[in-house]
């Protein structure tokens, strides 16, 4: 061989040589981590299907929000999944809310569920006849604001004003938040779930009920105040329209309508379960047992087939009814016959034992 033939470096060309691996060797290496990464965002952490419920709160951090997605076993090495996030920029996406989220899904579906900023829709029931007491228990416990909050929005007359009521304003929204199921997010507001309420009630109101509360010379403050009356008598459907027609018969003949619910609203921070003789003689701008006529507004939110019954009552001659204490009520067409139903279904207490309103909620009503 021909020693002049023999390429030999030089020292500055094995530096550069040494250089360039290093280079290749770096590069390699992120490519590498850099598929890792990848892998790892795009494999599902467990294959537990059972849904897990993460709340991501204003302000809440990137740290806190990877321990709580961690501590519920929805990621596997929290300090990857942590800045992995930080390096694609993705954290200032994530919206506050609450997202269900399960351990089958990758983490970066966890990452695009709460870039989503849609929250998870839970059913919220209020039930017919139910009074803005009771509304404003039920949307405490869900965490739309404490009682007391929720109770002076209902009575606010600047909020009345805000969602449509003209004046005269009536003395609250009682009334006219409507029964039904919903649903609600955990980071919508008391006033978003008020405002819902009543945007239902408004949908629900057929402009003929105006038109039929007219005919009786009733205001459709009047006509919703006697249907919350009706609501609250009565869990029965088909009795509704025969328990209006006492209500129209008494009102026509200038009689006290004389109905404990109204008494009962009238006293509701202070009843303890049993209505008392002193209170049905206290006069309130609900006790119909000392009003005249109507009371002053609803005292409860009454569903659909109540406003219905208040404006087509039944055609009836009477006057009375008492509870046959399974729900229904016997109706009279005079005092004396009254009184004997009283004392038949009241007094006698083998007429009370053994039964209850609550079985006939409890099964489909066929007699009718």
């Amino acid at each position: 061989m021909n020693p002049d033939l023999i390429h030999t470096k030089s020292p500055m060309s094995l530096r550069h040589s040494h250089v360039l691996i290093a280079t290749l060797a770096t590069l390699l290496s992120f490519v590498a981590g850099g598929a890792w990464v990848g892998i790892y965002l795009t494999s599902p952490t467990g294959l537990d299907s059972a849904p897990s419920y993460i709340t991501v709160s204003k302000g809440m951090s990137p740290k806190g929000i990877t321990k709580e997605l961690a501590e519920k076993n929805l990621i596997s090495k929290p300090t990857v999944f942590y800045w992995s996030i930080r390096a694609l920029g993705r954290w200032g996406k994530i919206r506050a809310g609450e997202y269900e989220v399960r351990a089958t899904m990758t983490p970066f579906q966890i990452l695009s569920t709460l870039e989503s900023g849609i929250s998870v829709a839970r059913p919220f029931t209020l039930r017919e006849g139910q009074n803005s007491y009771e509304l404003a228990e039920l949307m405490a416990e869900r965490g739309f604001g404490t009682r007391e909050e929720i109770l002076s929005l209902i009575r606010s007359p600047k909020w009345l004003s805000e969602i449509g009521w003209s004046q005269p304003l009536p003395p609250s929204a009682e009334g006219y938040l409507f029964p039904d199921t919903y649903s609600f997010t955990r980071d919508m507001s008391a006033i978003d779930v008020l405002k819902t309420l009543s945007r239902r009630f408004i949908e629900v109101w057929e402009p003929v009920y105006d038109e039929l509360g007219a005919q009786y010379g009733f205001t459709r403050h009047q006509v919703v105040t006697l249907a919350s009356m009706i609501e609250k008598e009565t869990g029965v459907d088909f009795e509704r329209p025969l328990i209006s027609s006492v209500f129209h018969n008494r009102l026509r003949k200038h009689m006290r309508l004389q109905s404990d619910p109204t008494t009962i609203y009238g006293v509701w921070e202070k009843y303890n379960g049993n209505i008392r003789r002193e209170d049905l003689k206290t006069p309130t701008d609900y006790n119909t047992y000392t009003l005249p006529a109507l009371p002053i507004g609803p005292i409860g939110n009454p569903g659909k087939e109540a406003i219905e019954a208040a404006l087509r009552p039944e055609q009836s001659d009477y006057l009375y009814f008492v509870s046959q204490n399974d729900g229904t009520h016997y109706f009279s067409k005079n005092y004396e016959e009254h009184l004997n139903a009283v004392r038949r279904f009241q007094l006698d207490p083998r007429a009370r034992e053994g039964k209850s309103w609550r079985d006939r909620l409890n099964k489909p009503v066929t007699d009718k």
